[in-house]
């Protein structure tokens, strides 16, 4: 089979074996579309110093499931699926308490650790929980962001504990910001306010009703301008651009006593002020997605609830998957995520 590779801070297609069942619990599935995560790029760039060289790239898609171990319960042959991007046990004392980020059995790996889905076949381990069934009026399109972009967005709202009359800032309008900005209406903030430097992503913010309020940073004081909106700052802040000075904005765009969900991923470490923000009693909640939510997601894209489908800005190809690397890493203005269709 073709599979594109990461090799030394490069890719390149390669052909490969067709890859086997190893545990019982594993699934074997058959691509039908996938897509390029930032977190590819911070892979290629080595930006991810545990991920490891020589492996097939990417984490999000959806496919039809051709084996099954024999302890696969859940899933069946033919079963048309989408996948999750963390691979977890679902027995272990993290994941028995909802945290399966922290899986000792599991954590990142399909794409990072072992082969991903930039390839005409994935090995799923954990299939019952790595794999989520379709409905019959759910396609490929509609699920192919719920294991990852979606599921992170809908983590940083459930973060936030969102109250009614909540108004809540969510700092980046790209997939995973948008995708917190429909979460946090579906939890019953009565206000989102979406912050970024990119007048595109604001504009399509705002044409999608996901957000109240479009604010640029670089075109006011910010603080000042969060103010007009929300007397004393955000009551939860929804941290989702992972840019240099972010972080920064959050904490100073919050009120005293808010929630700031951190669901960007940094490429440099981030520094907290801790005299300048004595006495805010800020509460902060970071860390990798913890995507427990697949099949309660699918079932609001099926009631439609949800929608990801807008976020397919480019389709390619999976031949063409280099071409699709290079505009993703570009990031044209109007580019939000890439289908690549196998």
């Amino acid at each position: 089979m073709k599979a594109l590779i990461r090799n030394n801070n490069q890719i390149k297609i390669i052909e490969k074996e067709r890859p086997k069942l190893i545990q019982n619990t594993d699934a074997i599935v058959k691509v039908t579309l996938s897509s390029i995560c930032t977190s590819d790029l911070h892979i290629i760039n080595g930006a991810v110093p545990f991920a490891n060289n020589d492996i097939v790239l990417g984490h999000e898609f959806t496919g039809e499931v051709v084996e099954i171990g024999s302890d696969v319960k859940n899933i069946q042959i033919g079963d048309r699926v989408s996948a999750n991007c963390e691979t977890f046990c679902g027995t272990c004392e993290f994941c028995e308490k909802g945290f399966i980020n922290n899986c000792i059995n599991g954590g990142w790996m399909l794409g990072c650790k072992i082969d991903g889905c930039q390839a005409e076949y994935v090995r799923v381990p954990f299939a019952d929980t790595g794999l989520t069934k379709l409905p019959d009026n759910v396609s490929y399109e509609n699920a192919l962001f719920v294991g990852d972009i979606l599921s992170s967005g809908y983590w940083g709202a459930k973060l936030c504990e969102i109250k009614e009359n909540d108004t809540i800032a969510i700092i980046g309008a790209g997939p995973v910001g948008l995708c917190a900005m429909q979460s946090a209406k579906l939890f019953g903030a009565k206000k989102v306010i979406s912050i970024d430097i990119n007048e595109t992503r604001l504009t399509l913010a705002k044409q999608l009703n996901f957000a109240d309020i479009i604010i640029n940073p670089q075109k006011c004081n910010i603080e000042k301008e969060m103010k007009k909106y929300s007397k004393y700052g955000a009551d939860c802040v929804i941290e989702a651009a992972g840019g240099n000075n972010t972080l920064e904005i959050a904490w100073k765009i919050a009120r005293p006593n808010a929630i700031i969900a951190i669901v960007a991923m940094y490429e440099t470490n981030q520094n907290l002020p801790l005299p300048q923000m004595y006495g805010k009693n800020l509460i902060f909640k970071t860390g990798g997605v913890d995507a427990t939510d697949c099949k309660k997601l699918i079932q609001l894209i099926s009631d439609k609830k949800l929608n990801t489908d807008y976020l397919i800005t480019d389709k390619f190809n999976f031949s063409d998957i280099k071409k699709a690397y290079k505009v993703f890493s570009n990031k044209p203005d109007n580019c939000l995520k890439v289908a690549l269709y196998y």
